[in-house]
């Protein structure tokens, strides 16, 4: 069931940051809640999948990378953010840090 709460953390982180972005620096005030409420209820599913078992370490680097990940994706499809050769090779160092963490 940890999984299931990390999975849920990152969505709801996805949504809040993605609304931070849409909301141009607090300037569109209609994302408001959805920032707040994502970022809240982001917290509250890592803290079930940490009370569920999972390691901190683990579901940190796991929440922090696809975070970092979809949100670098997304932003690229949405508002054509850039996404280049660099910053693609420091996603991939993430996750393998990642990876490094929850095998080591």
């Amino acid at each position: 069931m940890s999984w299931v709460w990390l999975l849920a953390a990152i969505a709801s982180e996805l949504v809040a940051t993605m609304s931070l972005r849409a909301s141009d620096g607090f300037r569109k005030k209609v994302w408001l809640a959805p920032i707040a409420v994502g970022y809240l209820v982001s917290f509250a599913f890592l803290a079930a999948a940490l009370s569920a078992g999972m390691p901190v370490g683990v579901a940190y680097g796991i929440w922090v990378a696809v975070g970092i990940a979809l949100v670098a994706l997304l932003a690229r499809a949405i508002w054509k953010d850039p996404l280049t050769p660099r910053m693609m090779a420091g996603i991939a160092i993430i996750a393998v840090g990642v990876i490094l963490v929850e095998v080591g």
